[in-house]
Parts: structure tokens; C-alpha cells; sequence
């Protein structure tokens, strides 16, 4: 019997060695697998495979890029990868201000805020685009020259800023005195920006480039790092407010306003969680 238990053992684990490659690879869920089976290793992860030699002589496959990084290598991919996007500035003072086209219909001129976490738009703007503000909104606190008030939290459907677009971009409705808005980082963080003041110019440069290890998702590491710390320290904020509130015995609205925020970025958190696993970006960016 134990010389049969020795047997298959050695059949399990010497054999596939013998007769070529392994191929080892970790799931987004840190499991591990083995396959002597190139084309059963899911494309996204075919980056991270490591191989474990066979005998010497047998000739090792070139493990392909998953397709969807393959088509980001064209010719046209390159191009579009090295475009930039110019926009025209307004000066209004000390104020930079440009043209924003919000959900492709409505146009209006924004303050360039490279400093504000996020877009502002106005409540009569709100109106306009058919966005409704209920008891399931999430509410976010602000700071302002009149106090701290709790501000709606949406999501705009797009945001165009001369040809450069971007889809789903989160916004406060908040009203400003003497602008109609705001073009902040929840829109410019997706680029980087240079500022001609002098001429009244500014460019936009898209930060997501080619997939590749360095670049999971085509990022950097610094893109993710700021992503993840951006909603870990929402929520962390709106999780000690909540309990502010509630020592202070207020009211059922308030309250259910920051609930509906903290449900909001515990959403967001878990979504940026699963393209960050996804794209394969380590666990150490997701801190």
C-alpha cells in the first residue's frame, strides 16, 4: 500500500515536469493555480504567470498579452495615447474660467480649481440637466465662508471640456456666488494639467496609457495610491461626522444623509477594488 501511495504521488507531481513547462499564476482572490496548459490561464492574468522549467531542450511558448492590451499597441492606440487636449481660458480678475458642456447639451463656464476635490455645479444647473435631489442622495460636508454645510453628492452623466470627455464624473451641487460652477479634481485628476495663464491656455494630458506591469490598467502607481486614499479618507470623515451627529442628537435627515454618504464611498471603495484586482495592481497601492 505504501509503495502505491509513493507511486501516484510521483505521477502527480513528476510527470507534467517531464514532459514540459508548468505555468503557475495567482487569481485576483490570491489563489493559486497550476496548468501545463498555456490556454487555460484567463488572459488578464497571463501577465503574472511565472513558468517552472521542464527539461532543458524543450522549447518554452511566448506567453501573448492578453487581446486587450495587444490592440492598445496600434498604430492608432499610439496616436491617440500622445494626444493632447487644448482649451481656452477665460480671466475674469484673478479667475480662470473655460467652457464646460455638461451632458452634452447644456454649456456653461466654469472657475479652474486644480485644488478642489471636486467639480461644483449650481442647483439652477442641477435643475436644468433633470438631476433630482431625494432622500436617497448621499451628502458630503463642506466647508465654506458661511459655515460647514452638508452638500449633495452626484454623478454628472459627462463633463466635455473642449474635446477632452469624460463619463460618470462625480460633482457637489452647490451654488456659487457670481460663478455657474466649478471644473475641479473629480474631472482634472484624470489628466495632467499645465496652465499658460499668460496666454490663456490650458493642456490636458490623459494619465491612463499602455497596460503593462508597471502600469496596471495603464496607470501609475501614483494614480492608484491617490484613488484609493481619496475614498478611504472621505469615508473616514463621514464615518466621524456620523458619530458627531449622533451625540449631538440630530435630526433623522441629517443623519440619513450621511449614511447614504458613508453606503456611497463603501460602494465606490469596493468598485475601485475590483478594477484595481482586476488590472492587477498590487495589494500595497490599494493602502
Amino acid at each position: 500500500m505504501s509503495f502505491f501511495i509513493l507511486f501516484i504521488f510521483l505521477f502527480l507531481f513528476l510527470v507534467p515536469i517531464a514532459y514540459g513547462d508548468l505555468y503557475k499564476w495567482v487569481d485576483e482572490k490570491g489563489n493559486l493555480h497550476f496548468t501545463d496548459d498555456l490556454s487555460k490561464i484567463p488572459e488578464k492574468y497571463r501577465f503574472g504567470v511565472e513558468i517552472i522549467k521542464g527539461p532543458k531542450g524543450k522549447e518554452t511558448p511566448e506567453i501573448p498579452p492578453p487581446d486587450s492590451i495587444k490592440k492598445t499597441f496600434s498604430p492608432i492606440a499610439q496616436k491617440e495615447e500622445s494626444q493632447e487636449y487644448e482649451v481656452d481660458l477665460i480671466r475674469k480678475h484673478e479667475i480662470l474660467l473655460t467652457e464646460v458642456i455638461l451632458h452634452e447639451r447644456v454649456k456653461q463656464y466654469f472657475v479652474v480649481d486644480t485644488g478642489s476635490s471636486f467639480t461644483l455645479i449650481s442647483q439652477q444647473a442641477a435643475n436644468e440637466l433633470g438631476i433630482g435631489i431625494d432622500d436617497a442622495t448621499p451628502f458630503l460636508r463642506v466647508s465654506s465662508v458661511s459655515g460647514v454645510l452638508l452638500t449633495p453628492l452626484i454623478t454628472l452623466k459627462s463633463i466635455r471640456v473642449g474635446k477632452a470627455e469624460l463619463q460618470d464624473v462625480e460633482a457637489l451641487v452647490y451654488t456659487m456666488p457670481n460663478y455657474q460652477g466649478l471644473l475641479g479634481n473629480s474631472f482634472l485628476n484624470k489628466f495632467k494639467v499645465t496652465i499658460d495663464s499668460l496666454n490663456g491656455k490650458m493642456r490636458l494630458y490623459s494619465l491612463k496609457g499602455i497596460p503593462s506591469p508597471d502600469r496596471p490598467g495603464g496607470y501609475s502607481k501614483d494614480y492608484w495610491v491617490s484613488q484609493f486614499r481619496f475614498y478611504h479618507r472621505n469615508l473616514e470623515e463621514l464615518k466621524k461626522l456620523k458619530s458627531f451627529y449622533e451625540t449631538r442628537s440630530s435630526s433623522a435627515k441629517e443623519l440619513m444623509r450621511i449614511h447614504n454618504g458613508i453606503r456611497y464611498f463603501e460602494y465606490q471603495l469596493s468598485e475601485l477594488e475590483r478594477k484595481a484586482s482586476l488590472a492587477g495592481v498590487p495589494r500595497n497601492w490599494r493602502e
